[in-house]
């Protein structure tokens, strides 16, 4: 299982938000860089990074934080918020990013997410409260379910689909393993959890369960997770 810490990058500051709210926003870093180096040096291969502004303006905002540490790190990254066109998407992976996520894209024209997958390495991103799909940075809760919209991508080229808990996320509450897992018996293919990751014990509940990643925010940055510790359990 793959652990990937995660930078939410706001004003180009890392953050975290509770439950995606913005005004929950704080403030852990003004050089994201510094952090994403930390995290490699304890032993990460991938990071997750979120343009939050990106996500809620529906183009990204973010861009030079972005390329500060896609330079300036040996991370592969993975990154979402606010990619709506394919010129985006080119336009990251010619900065050095290994994966993008289509989230709210990928929601509203299933096609096109589809149709990008088959071109680029693409991670659809399904943000769910109450098992339905959200988008606009959270903001807005559509009529479509999580495990249906799963479906739609099964037997696709899409990489993986990263699953998240809306109401686990920025809590430290504890991931939602019973989600993970049903967003991957119907998507049939790897599947990344996300939001709420509390301690070791999830991800040893992830493990058995079958997920195939995990993305961790608040838990590093507020010290109840040792990373180093987290790569010698998976």
């Amino acid at each position: 299982m793959i652990i990937l810490p995660a930078i939410d990058l706001k004003d180009n500051h890392a953050v975290r938000l509770e439950k995606g709210a913005m005004n929950t926003a704080k403030v852990y870093s003004a050089d994201p860089l510094s952090i994403a180096r930390e995290f490699a040096e304890s032993g990460a291969e991938w990071l997750h990074i979120v343009d939050l502004d990106g996500a809620f303006a529906g183009a990204p905002k973010n861009r030079a934080s972005i390329e500060a540490i896609a330079r300036g790190s040996a991370l592969k990254i993975e990154l979402g918020g606010g990619v709506r066109y394919e010129e985006t998407i080119r336009a990251y992976l010619d900065l050095g990013v290994k994966r993008v996520i289509l989230g709210s894209a990928a929601a509203k024209n299933p096609d096109f997410a589809l149709l990008m997958a088959e071109k680029y390495p693409i991670a659809v991103g399904i943000d769910a409260l109450d098992g339905m799909v959200a988008v606009e940075g959270w903001a807005e809760i559509s009529a479509i379910k999580a495990v249906d919209f799963a479906a739609l991508f099964r037997g696709s080229k899409a990489e993986t689909i990263i699953a998240t808990d809306i109401s686990r996320d920025g809590t430290l509450e504890g991931v939602n393993a019973d989600f993970a897992r049903e967003i991957k018996m119907a998507f049939g293919g790897a599947v990344i959890a996300s939001g709420g990751v509390k301690d070791a014990d999830d991800l040893k509940r992830l493990k058995k369960s079958g997920v195939d990643g995990v993305i961790i925010g608040k838990a590093l940055y507020e010290g109840a997770i040792d990373i180093k510790h987290l790569f010698n359990i998976v």
